[in-house]
This record gives structure tokens, sequence and C-alpha cells, in this order.
């Protein structure tokens, strides 16, 4: 059987998900936590390869013997949590943890993902906020909410993505399926939430800067559909900061 954990995660500390030979990973901590409880060194597959400075609410993977297809262990589910817990850092925290057939593939089985990007919209910055969302003074009420609102419904549906993808990336297939796309504000955040069966790399960043231009007046939302067909990175909005980046959602 494959152990199938649910982490979460405050990226401010790490160079992202994967592990790499310039800085400390999620994945390494991981790695290292699992081999400190089980004796031995150990296989950790991710559901998505989280940039450096974004933090994840819910994340998914699994944990294998080193070269084997899953893991064998006396441990109970709850031990393991409780142990994994005190061998990893206080930005790491494992939720729950299951046993999966070794078919199970945290990345290639998933339905759908959610992130969200998270605006602190106040006139003075909050050091509470700090590395945790992106500081925008100016105020996202009433029409300039309403705009933000309107252009993000424009994602919904199957389209190439490829004007929301960064420049130099070398993914061919573009097209993914947005399920939801929705704008709303709780108390001085903006939230944008948006779900679908793939991202590519910085969608949801670049997608949330294209909406924060929309409120800005720098584009019309009834502009969004020929920006999608344009398939021209120049023509969406300016890529928004990792920090306020989060991987909220996995679903199977």
């Amino acid at each position: 059987m494959k152990l199938v954990l649910r982490i979460a995660y405050l990226g401010t500390n790490y160079c992202g998900w994967q592990v790499q030979p310039s800085g400390v990973s999620i994945q390494q901590k991981l790695g290292e936590a699992a081999a400190r409880l089980f004796c031995r060194d150990c296989d950790i597959v991710g559901c998505s390869r989280t940039d450096s400075g974004t933090h994840a609410n819910d994340f998914c993977l699994a944990v294998s013997e080193k070269g084997r297809p899953g893991l064998e262990t006396d441990i109970d589910t709850d031990s393991i949590v409780r142990a994994l817990n005190t061998f990893l850092p206080e930005d790491i925290a494992v939720k729950s943890a299951e046993w999966r057939e070794e078919s199970f593939h945290p990345r290639y089985d998933v339905k759908y993902k959610e992130y969200i990007y998270r605006i602190y919209n106040a006139r003075v910055r909050s050091p509470f906020e700090a590395q945790r969302a992106l500081f925008y003074p100016y105020p996202l009420t009433g029409e300039k909410l309403d705009a933000m609102s309107h252009a993000a419904g424009y994602f919904v549906g199957r389209h190439d993505f490829a004007a929301f993808m960064a420049s130099g990336s070398d993914i061919t297939d573009t097209y993914r399926t947005v399920i939801k796309s929705e704008i709303f504000k709780v108390g001085d955040i903006v939230l944008y939430s948006v779900s679908a069966d793939g991202f590519l790399y910085n969608m949801v960043r670049i997608m949330a800067g294209t909406l924060l231009e929309v409120a800005e007046g720098k584009i019309k939302p009834a502009n969004l559909p020929e920006i999608i067909a344009s398939r021209d990175r120049s023509r969406a909005g300016r890529t928004l900061p990792a920090f306020g980046l989060y991987l909220n959602k996995v679903v199977y």
C-alpha cells in the first residue's frame, strides 16, 4: 500500500515544493521526516509543483519506500501524523494520513485543484499579512469589484490559456478547463478563487494580475475573450507575487 498525506504549509522559507540544488524545499523536508520515522529512504511524490513563496492550505502527497511502489510499516495513521509533525518545522503540518492502493498517483489522479489568491485591500499595510497576501492600498469596492467579478467569469470553460502562461515555458498543450472563477471580498481581503483540471506555469498569478488591471481600468472585462483567444502573453495582465497564492483544495 501507498501512504497518502494531506499537508498544509507556508512557503515563505522555501524554494517551492520540488527538491532544488539551490535551496530548501517542502519535498525535501517531508523526505527527511519520513526517513526519520520509517528508518529508510522514501520517495515523496506531490500533487503539484508550487513555486517559491507559494503556500498551501491543502496539498496531497504519496510516500513509498525508495525504489518500491509502496511502504510497509506497523505504525497506525494517527501515530504517523503525530510523529511526522514532531520531525517537521512549524511552517509545515501533516493534517491526515491514509493508505491507498499502490497505483494511486497524487498528481495524475487529480480531478481538479482549487487555488486562491489573497489581496490585502486596506489603506495601511498589515504586518500580519506580510508575505501572506498582496498589499494593495487602493479601494477595490463597488464598480471595481463588480468589473473584476464580471471579467473572472470569462475564464470559465475549456480554453487555450497560452496568454496566461509565463513567457519561455516549454509546455505545448495549453488547453485547460476552468470550472469556477470567482471574486469576493471578506473584510479587507479580496479573494480570487479558481478551480480547474490543471494549471499552466504562473497561470493563476497572471489571471489575478489581469483582474487587478481590470479594476484599474487598464483592461475592459469585455476584452477578456479576445485576450484569451489571442494566445499572446503581452495582452494579459501582470504576474502577481507568489506570496499571495495558495493551493486551497485538491479533489480526486
